[in-house]
């Protein structure tokens, strides 16, 4: 009975929360930057971010951070493979 989520949420009726649909985003890392500085991004322009290559990027739930990973390939397209997952207490 452990692996049913209602246990873990308190009983019947808590289950829909588990149907609701949240987006989320890969971040490969942030940058800090003037507008005008934006303002004069073309195209071929490089922008620095804060992560150094082979250090994982932030997996976020609606903007939450829920763990990090890598970055994999499945088929033709980009995924994050989990290496950390975060649990608020």
């Amino acid at each position: 009975m452990a692996d049913n989520p209602t246990n873990t949420l308190g009983g019947p009726g808590q289950s829909a929360v588990f149907e609701v649909r949240v987006e989320v985003s890969a971040v490969l890392g942030t940058a800090m930057m003037p507008i005008s500085q934006i303002l004069k991004l073309g195209r071929g322009a490089v922008v620095e971010l804060n992560r150094k290559v082979g250090e994982p990027i932030e997996l976020r739930a609606n903007e939450a951070l829920v763990g990090y990973g890598e970055i994999v390939v499945v088929d033709d397209k980009l995924g994050v493979t989990m290496t950390e997952v975060i649990r608020k207490t």
